[in-house]
């Protein structure tokens, strides 16, 4: 069957009445599915529940000589520092283990830069005339929402198969008021992309203008496979040290969607001189984090190696909802030459980089289907993008089930938009 571009106007006259037929069969299900965000599944959840009960008397919460009921040990506790730095590759005096969000440990830290400056910056960033920040795009719209609320210019870099184009970047941070750039390292948040060696080597090795340049490196998905065996990944802290730039990098993960999104814990690493810096400034806010679920973490996940392990059974939960949801995409949509994809093999998305101009419509489509997924325009700073082409799909959270359904909504909705813009019957 021929592409849309290929047909004649009364074939999608045609093509176009059919697909508004499924779509109102559709609506008339009155579905109320939620797809906006990547939340695990209650099978997941339910996968781990174990966990609640690992300590189960007062004496277990005494380790190292130190009771974790207590106060103290604002960087964590040194079990905690160690099984991330088992996880990440680094050192337990490289980190700093937060509380269930490492979202909030990001903003901590873009608010402390503002406000007393990072341990290498020449002032506060409060105080310089103008701020910029790189938003390699498509991305994930909560980094890009910390550094808008601070009033700093967001500059989208456009995104390759295996990072960021680092021609760009490399360009760009010779300006000094470039401070920054957000990066998913590993199943990028939304195409699933992974950087490869030579981007990581490149972003060790930048020469930014600005001394306190920071790269927040949010290894979200370090250990997020669903298809095949764990892909290691490369300890960017070293790198950037053995560039002669320590303290130019961040890195952040948590267990969010490992253990219990609102109750996990997080974590944030970078150079020694770093972490002590930063304890400094956060001990103003608080004396420690919930050093108990800290402990009952590290009890329960024990160790990088059990943890995989663990993460391969959630793997078991996730692959099939991919699969289907790339399958049906193969089915409806691959033939029509209106959408590409990438096929991920970890992460918790799927970004459809549908017919420029059609996002938003197929979107509120499916809203009006009762399918609601991440707003068009999401992945891109200030919510804008400049094609009107990007769509994230989260697949983990509806039944095998429900995701069907929704992936039909999905499928016919796309169609019904590319299909009037083909035909120039919606005001676009």
């Amino acid at each position: 069957m021929a592409t849309y571009a290929c047909r004649s106007r009364d074939e999608l006259k045609k093509e176009y009445n059919i697909m508004v037929s499924r779509f109102e069969e559709l609506k008339a299900m009155g579905l109320k599915l939620d797809m906006s965000r990547g939340k695990p599944s209650t099978k997941q959840l339910d996968l781990v529940s174990d966990m609640l009960t690992v300590l189960t008397d007062p004496r277990e919460c005494i380790i190292d000589g130190k009771d974790a009921r207590n106060y103290g040990d604002l960087a964590g506790l040194w079990c905690a520092r160690e099984y991330w730095a088992d996880v990440l590759g680094c050192r337990p005096e490289q980190t700093f283990v937060g509380g269930n969000a490492s979202l909030s440990l990001m903003h901590d830290l873009i608010s402390w830069a503002y406000t007393h400056g990072l341990k290498d910056s020449v002032r506060p960033w409060s105080k310089e005339k103008r701020i910029k920040f790189l938003c390699p795009s498509p991305g994930y719209d909560r980094h890009f929402r910390i550094t808008e609320s601070f009033g700093f210019e967001l500059i989208a870099v456009p995104m390759k198969p295996y990072g960021p184009d680092m021609d760009v970047v490399e360009d760009l941070v010779r300006d000094p008021m470039v401070k920054g750039i957000w990066c998913v390292p590993k199943y990028s948040n939304p195409q699933g992309y992974c950087y490869d060696m030579l981007t990581c080597q490149r972003f060790a090795n930048l020469k930014p203008a600005a001394p306190d340049f920071v790269i927040m490196w949010d290894n979200a998905y370090c250990v997020h496979e669903f298809v095949g065996d764990f892909v290691e990944f490369p300890d960017i802290i070293s790198m950037c040290a053995e560039a002669g730039r320590p303290n130019m990098v961040f890195e952040f993960a948590s267990t969010s969607k490992i253990t219990f999104p609102g109750a996990g814990i997080s974590v944030m690493a970078s150079s020694e001189e770093n972490i002590k810096y930063m304890t400094k400034l956060i001990s103003a806010q608080m004396i420690s984090y919930d050093k108990i679920n800290q402990l009952r973490h590290v009890k329960y996940l024990q160790n990088k190696e059990h943890t995989i392990e663990l993460m391969k059974r959630h793997a078991q939960i996730m692959a099939p909802k991919f699969d289907m949801c790339l399958k049906i995409l193969r089915q409806e949509v691959t033939a029509k030459g209106i959408a590409h994809w990438h096929h991920p093999t970890g992460g918790y998305f799927i970004c459809v980089a549908a017919m420029p101009g059609t996002a938003r419509r197929t979107l509120e489509l499916c809203r009006q289907a009762g399918v609601v997924m991440t707003e068009a325009g999401a992945t891109y700073p200030y919510g804008v993008d400049p094609h009107d082409s990007m769509i994230r799909i989260a697949p983990s959270l509806p039944t095998i089930e429900e995701l069907e359904v929704a992936m039909r909504v999905f499928c016919v909705s796309i169609k019904m938009a590319a299909l009037e813009k083909y035909l120039g019957i919606y005001p676009y």
